[in-house]
């Protein structure tokens, strides 16, 4: 099934490596910015990307809220700083309401000894859980948190050793999203809980971060066990 996603931040190396990868499978994109003239160029630059990739779908750049117009899907990939703000604003006049919502926002914090988790809500929250808690219309899977931006914007077609973990509360929405994750891997996206445990895939993407530093690589996460996966 081909879908509209909006993506939120779509003007970072995030927002524009998923763009670049949804669009790739022939889902239609709008990139989103604080101000559509910086989006423009950017989803000028990932259309330019596809040109000659049978089956793309159409990137278009809008401001956060045009873009959310006609979107069946809303991505958020977003800076944590600001996030309660963003997602506050976004939601304005119900125009959240009856989307699905994906959060691939990661709370982090970095000082001299490396990057780590922030804790969110004294421990007994998350980004995710904090989106669903502002736009209660709306309803918030987690995914898309440890997929590294120079990967998505890199030239292997699929990113065929990687899995993409996906919580929620709802079995239909987390399905979307799990649909959604062939655009990346070529495979089903893995269901990986309630959206609760957000809590522990959100801080996940430091771990990730300082195994890149160690080794000089851009890893990702694989699932053993899974028959057929």
């Amino acid at each position: 099934m081909s879908y509209r996603i909006a993506v939120i931040g779509g003007t970072g190396p995030q927002g524009r490596g998923l763009g670049y990868r949804f669009a790739r499978h022939g889902h239609t994109v709008v990139l989103g910015s604080r101000a559509a003239e910086k989006a423009v160029p950017v989803a000028e630059e990932v259309s330019a990307r596809l040109a000659g990739v049978e089956g793309a779908g159409q990137v278009s750049g809008a401001s956060n809220a045009e873009s959310l117009e006609g979107a069946d899907v809303v991505l958020l990939a977003i800076p944590y700083d600001g996030h309660d703000e963003l997602v506050a604003s976004l939601a304005e006049g119900g125009a959240l309401d009856g989307k699905v919502v994906v959060s691939c926002v990661n709370p982090l914090a970095f000082d001299k000894q490396g990057p780590s988790g922030r804790v969110v809500d004294g421990g007994e929250g998350s980004a995710a859980e904090s989106a669903q808690r502002i736009a209660p219309g709306a309803t918030v899977v987690g995914a898309f948190h440890h997929v590294s931006a120079v990967t998505l914007w890199g030239d292997k077609e699929l990113l065929d050793d990687e899995d993409v973990l996906v919580c929620g509360d709802d079995a239909d929405a987390k399905a979307v999203v799990i649909e959604l994750a062939r655009s990346l891997s070529g495979r089903d996206g893995i269901d990986a809980g309630r959206l609760r445990l957000a809590r522990q895939l959100e801080p996940l993407t430091a771990v990730l971060i300082s195994i890149n530093k160690r080794y000089k690589i851009h890893s990702g996460i694989r699932i053993a066990g899974l028959e057929g996966h």
